[in-house]
């Protein structure tokens, strides 16, 4: 499946957005995620289901001031 990533391109053979961040190294990382622009909670990642040409945001929190 063809996705962009922080708008990067990624094939990525995954079907789940869970699946999506272990597969780009974001396994145990504490981010917020987006699909398409539609923020998604932790909690929810093991079952959205991604589609050929979704748009993945990942975010991580930055520390400082």
């Amino acid at each position: 499946m063809h996705i962009r990533v922080n708008g990067v391109s990624h094939d990525l053979q995954v079907a789940r957005l869970a699946q999506a961040l272990e597969v780009l190294g974001y396994r145990q990382a504490a981010v917020a995620t987006a699909v398409n622009g539609v923020f998604v909670p932790a909690g929810a990642r093991e079952e959205l289901l991604l589609a050929d040409g979704d748009a993945l945001e990942i975010l991580a929190p930055m520390q400082g001031g």
